[in-house]
């Protein structure tokens, strides 16, 4: 029987040729090219370059200031180093120049500018000496300008102006001290002393503060450039203490001098202060006490004022002066004599004020001597003693006697100024100052802040 099987070369030859074949399958799939990428667009476009030079031009015009403020034991060139002003012959310029003399008085915290272009050259230096003062009626700035004059120096000048008023309203709440309570809410020490003695008739600043007092208060302040340089008048003033409500408003009639007056128009410039001190404390008040120096119960006439040695002390009200001179245990002594046939006495002072002698007249305020400790005194404190015919009584609980009435024209300004000042006060946030002092409340002393 004949087999059909097929000789082995030709199975390997079919064998061959389904391999090749598949080689030649994948070969082809190996050299198949991938779809292409859709093409990127891009756009460019051209903008134009910033003018340099006209930048460059605008940008070193304008100098380049630069200010210091005077420092305890600062020398000017010590200022003009931290200025950077390395001018040849300023310093020398400076020292020779009458015209610049000012800028040798250097007042710690006053301000000096410099002004330099930009290669470093002095344009201009400027000593700010005199920020702000009153100089009939106007609140001007002055300060000394150094500028180089073009041929290789220098030259001073001295320069001034006015300064710009502006009105502010304040609101503030006792809480440990007067002066607290107005630092806290920016208003300047010259108003805080305004406020004590505009209202000093009325309220004892030593003793009747309480906590929880109130007060309102509308001022003046003067700018310049920009900067406060001082504070001017208080225009308006509402004050609650212990219950009792207190106002005041600046008033000038036509024609005649200003004063303070409540808002009904009585004056407030009472023919006597309360006393003669600013700030101080009560060390002994008017009445029978033991005598510190020789002992045993004794009558004291008057009342003592502790306070620093060198303290102003000013005249209580307008007099002409009976005596100023030692007075065995009272020491440096000055008397007043006033109308209506009382007299005020000022003992145990360290020196009287320049030009204090007997027949000299004074007015209410009037700077006339010193706190001391002379004749028989234990510290330096001030004795005061108010006699009405030659009869010593307590200042403290009198009746002081008020002067100036508004007559019927006058009074018709005033009802126009207090209308403007009264809308001033009610601009503050919240109602009428209520009742919120506590009569219990122990005083607040003002002896310091």
């Amino acid at each position: 029987m004949r087999s059909h099987r097929k000789p082995f070369h030709f199975v390997r030859k079919s064998l061959l040729l389904v391999a090749l074949g598949l080689f030649g399958t994948a070969g082809a799939l190996a050299v198949v090219q991938p779809p292409e990428k859709p093409p990127v667009y891009t756009e460019q476009s051209v903008l134009p370059l910033p003018e340099i030079e006209v930048l460059s031009e605008v940008a070193t015009s304008d100098p380049f200031i630069g200010e210091t403020v005077i420092r305890r034991g600062d020398t000017l060139a010590a200022l003009l180093q931290r200025l950077h002003v390395q001018e040849a012959g300023l310093q020398a310029f400076l020292v020779q120049e009458p015209a610049a003399r000012s800028i040798y008085k250097l007042y710690p915290g006053r301000i000096v500018r410099a002004a330099l272009d930009h290669e470093g050259k002095l344009v201009s230096l400027r000593y700010d000496h005199t920020p702000g003062t009153r100089d009939e009626g106007r609140y001007v700035s002055r300060w000394l300008e150094i500028t180089p004059d073009g041929k290789g120096g220098f030259e001073a000048n001295e320069r001034e102006q006015v300064a710009d008023t502006q009105v502010r309203i304040a609101e503030g709440e006792i809480k440990s001290s007067l002066f607290g309570a107005t630092d806290a809410v920016g208003i300047p020490d010259h108003i805080t002393f305004q406020m004590a003695e505009i209202l000093s008739s009325k309220i004892d600043f030593m003793r009747d503060l309480r906590k929880g007092d109130r007060f309102r208060i509308v001022y003046e302040t003067y700018t310049s450039e920009g900067r406060d340089v001082g504070a001017g008048r208080v225009l308006a003033l509402e004050f609650l203490n212990k219950n009792n409500t207190y106002d005041a408003v600046w008033f000038q009639p036509e024609d005649a001098s200003g004063g303070y007056y409540d808002f009904e128009g009585k004056s407030l410039q009472g023919a006597f202060l309360r006393n003669a001190l600013k700030f101080t404390r009560i060390s002994s008040t008017f009445g029978g006490r033991r005598h510190p120096v020789h002992g045993g119960w004794r009558k004291h006439n008057g009342v003592d004022y502790a306070a620093p040695s060198g303290t102003p002390i000013h005249a209580t009200a307008d007099g002409v002066i009976k005596f100023a001179g030692w007075q065995r245990g009272y020491g440096n002594t000055i008397i007043i004599e006033h109308h209506n046939n009382i007299t005020t006495l000022y003992a145990h002072q360290k020196g009287f004020a320049k030009g204090i002698k007997k027949g000299v007249k004074v007015s209410q305020g009037t700077h006339i001597g010193y706190v001391g400790s002379t004749g028989w005194s234990t510290g330096p404190h001030l004795h005061y003693e108010f006699r009405v015919n030659n009869k010593a009584v307590d200042p403290l609980s009198v009746d002081l006697p008020v002067v100036r009435t508004l007559n019927a024209e006058e009074r018709k300004q005033f009802d126009t100024a207090v209308a403007q000042y009264r809308s001033h006060i009610q601009l503050l946030q919240g109602p009428a100052i209520a009742t919120t002092a506590d009569d219990a409340a122990e005083p607040t002393q003002l002896a310091g802040r």
